[in-house]
């Protein structure tokens, strides 16, 4: 049997890379801390503002979306990223959307998701004789 591959020189293999990754959209990291009662989400969005971004909650899934402005002009270099990108995330228990509260500050996105109240910890006490 004889096998016959095909490789791209690099250059033409770093045009075609960077072409699919443009075609969709960027993940957001994010950290996601467990307060007892609430998730809080914290993810840096340096450069947006409040209008830029669009959150939506629907039973344990959590939807980040939002898109990064590419800045004009001709760089040596550009890290940053640029274009839309998008998060979604499912957590281990229901949200009570009515109550999910988010704000930016200083560059840094913090959603605070609390748990419906069928998910919280209950204390039960016990009653002695």
């Amino acid at each position: 049997m004889t096998l016959y591959t095909y490789s791209f020189p690099r250059h033409m293999a770093r045009r075609w890379l960077a072409g699919q990754q443009a075609a969709r959209p960027a993940a957001m990291p994010v950290s996601i801390r467990d307060d007892n009662d609430a998730y809080v989400l914290t993810a840096l969005v340096p450069g947006l503002k409040a209008e830029d971004l669009t959150i939506q909650v629907l039973e344990d899934v959590v939807s980040i979306e939002g898109a990064v402005p590419e800045n004009q002009g001709e760089f040596l270099l550009q890290e940053l990223p640029t274009g839309p990108f998008r998060r979604e995330l499912r957590l281990p228990a229901p949200l009570d959307a009515n109550s999910v509260e988010a704000k930016i500050a200083d560059g840094v996105l913090t959603v605070r998701l609390p748990k419906a109240e069928s998910a919280r910890p209950k204390s039960i006490e016990v009653i002695t004789k």
